[in-house]
């Protein structure tokens, strides 16, 4: 799933000619282009989808958001480890804990 998620900008920089951010989402911190939001200032809320500042958002309601994502464990899902995510879905072990010890089998796929 690829959600539109809120966080804060912290930090403004141009990199080749456009314009970047470092946003904070409840603790993951991302880089963001702001193209679309040129005269966002550092401790503004935007809207993030797919690596894109697509709006502004006030505080609290960026906040409740956050809190509810938090709650229903979207931030995990959207920030979290892609691999460990898809492993649990298919009721396979997670392959970053996977014993580098342990002979493989024929079905095993080296991660």
């Amino acid at each position: 799933m690829c959600l539109a998620v809120p966080g804060k900008v912290l930090s403004l920089q141009e990199r080749d000619g456009t314009l970047m951010s470092v946003v904070d989402f409840g603790g993951v911190r991302k880089d963001v282009c702001l193209q679309y939001i040129p005269d966002a200032a550092i401790g503004d809320y935007v809207v993030v989808h797919v690596g894109f500042a697509i709006q502004r958002l006030d505080e609290e309601s960026a906040l409740r958001t956050l809190a509810e994502f938090e709650h229903l464990g979207v931030l995990k899902e959207e920030f979290g480890d892609g691999f460990a995510l898809a492993a649990k879905q298919a009721g396979l072990a997670d392959p970053s804990t996977a014993d580098p010890a342990r002979p493989q089998t024929d079905t095993e796929v080296t991660p």
